[in-house]
């Protein structure tokens, strides 16, 4: 556990090479493909050609050739994303898991995994090293190094002895009230012109893809959603159309009138698209580079835009939750994070700890060198203790009040969570299944009276419907282990018996945030 900045890639760089000295393998895992570029140049300058890679961006011929030379014994480490977990690597010495706390290593779709959980029991088959490393480590995580079952060694200054960014809070109800309705506020936009005139970089981290993200009629007040999933569609000023960021529907021109009552239409909010282009009229002489997923979608994308920005080619980079870990540039000395007050309300126990993570990570990619750094995070609840707590990079403070919480709450690391979802084209049906798997459940953990459980639900899921698809879910508090297992696997037999997934299909997440 080391605050940002703090040498931890030194320290994976020098297990790696005592393991290879000893003659046996490494395996680091990164969580998104973006950080992917910067851990195999770091590897392959420091190893030279015995790295293979691993992640979902390759070409099936790029994967199978490393694939191959990884059987074939010519790969000493393999650097990837989590399904790089599975490598067929003999004799494994150490593996990293950086930045352990990402939700990204577990699998959110067939099969259903852990990288976490693989991770431990390959570590235990080669009697080898698992570190996980973090400045924001996840609380099961922590609270596993606290009381003795993980060892806790810890980084407490920055290398080099560099101070952390200097971090401030804007209100930004005071901006609209001083009349400033753009997404960014003055005191950053004096920041970034200050940065400009030193030939200094910025990033600025803001979670919407998109141009403006939300239509409302200004009649009725009905907001424009996706015929097929029940969320709001977004502005795509670039392509001129509407989209759905959950099924990719799209709607061409864009509507002006309220498809309910017929009144007009007002596009409101704002995504990284509109960000961009204030920025490109505040700073006509800056060069803005958008980073999110419409701007990353070609192959290399990621690597390309990044070696740009390393060289200078771009003053201020605007993106999303890609651009807030594990980024490494010299001449970053400003971070601004705009629009996280939706995060802080957002649903699942770790909104929280995702909102402290994503703020700490993203301030610590300022004053990584020479120069100190400094970050603005713009709320309109300045005396949020998340956001004060981010802002002071103090993790432990954030800890003893997160673990409280779920000691209260009754959630992990105090129990399992294991997420039960249903989906089917009919929402009664669902519902009804849903609820007869509910009492499948009971009927099957009444014979076990010992059992630790508790089942709460069933209820929609926070997006009811999904590409014409409703979805219900049921919550199981518990304790993950052998027996649970066995319970679910016995109320999933009758639940097929009775022909239930002919109604609605069934998929068991033992590893869920609880958001489905």
């Amino acid at each position: 556990h080391g605050v940002t900045s703090s040498g931890k890639t030194l320290v994976f760089l020098k297990l790696i090479e005592k393991a290879v000295a000893a003659g046996r393998k490494a395996l680091v895992l990164v969580p998104e493909i973006s950080l992917t570029p910067q851990m195999i140049y770091r590897l392959k300058a420091f190893f030279g050609d015995r790295v293979a890679v691993q992640h979902s961006a390759l070409s099936n011929t790029e994967r199978l050739l490393q694939w191959q030379q990884i059987q074939n014994g010519g790969a000493d480490i393999v650097v990837g994303t989590r399904s790089a977990v599975f490598a067929p690597l003999p004799d494994i010495g150490v593996i990293i898991i950086d930045e352990e706390q990402e939700h990204t290593y577990h699998s959110e779709s067939a099969p259903r995994y852990s990288a976490h959980d693989v991770a431990k029991r390959r570590a235990a088959a080669h009697g080898a090293l698992l570190l996980l490393a973090s400045a924001t480590p996840s609380t099961e995580s922590y609270y596993a190094a606290q009381t003795g079952r993980y060892t806790l060694v810890e980084l407490s200054e920055r290398y080099n002895h560099m101070p952390l960014p200097e971090v401030r809070l804007v209100d930004m109800r005071e901006e609209l009230a001083a009349g400033n309705a753009s997404s960014v506020s003055r005191a950053l936009a004096d920041e970034i012109s200050r940065n400009l005139a030193r030939g200094e970089q910025t990033i600025l981290l803001l979670n919407r893809r998109g141009y403006k993200t939300v239509g409302m009629c200004t009649a009725c007040s009905e907001v424009v959603k996706c015929d097929a999933c029940s969320v709001p569609m977004v502005y795509h000023k670039a392509d001129g159309r509407l989209l759905c960021h959950y099924c990719g529907k799209s709607v061409s021109p864009v509507p002006e009138m309220c498809p309910a009552c017929g009144g007009k239409l007002k596009y409101t909010g704002f995504g990284t698209q509109r960000v961009e282009e204030e920025l490109a009229q505040m700073f006509p002489a800056a060069r803005v580079l958008r980073m999110d997923q419409d701007s990353t979608a070609a192959k290399d994308a990621h690597e390309k835009l990044l070696a740009k920005f390393a060289a200078h080619e771009y003053d201020i980079m605007v993106g999303t939750q890609m651009v807030a870990k594990g980024l490494d540039f010299e001449d970053v000395t400003l971070v601004g994070v705009l629009g996280i007050d939706s995060l802080l309300f957002a649903q699942g126990f770790r909104a929280y700890e995702n909102v402290f993570s994503l703020i700490t990570q993203v301030v610590g990619r300022s004053g990584r060198a020479k120069e100190p750094g400094f970050a603005i995070i713009q709320t309109t609840d300045p005396d949020n203790p998340v956001l004060t707590l981010a802002a002071a990079q103090d993790y432990d403070a954030f800890y003893e009040q997160e673990i409280a919480y779920r000691k209260l709450g009754l959630y992990p690391p105090f129990c399992g969570l294991c997420v039960i979802g249903f989906a089917g084209a009919k929402e009664n049906e669902v519902a009804r299944a849903a609820a007869r798997f509910s009492a499948l459940l009971g009927q099957q953990a009444a014979k076990q009276p010992d059992l630790p459980l508790r089942i709460l639900g069933p209820t929609p899921g926070s997006i009811e419907k999904i590409n014409d698809t409703y979805r219900y879910k049921l919550t199981v508090k518990c304790r993950n282990d052998r027996r649970f297992r066995d319970l679910v696997r016995a109320a999933l037999a009758l639940y097929e018996k009775e022909k239930l997934p002919s109604k609605a299909s069934v998929v068991v997440d033992l590893h869920s945030d609880g958001d489905i």
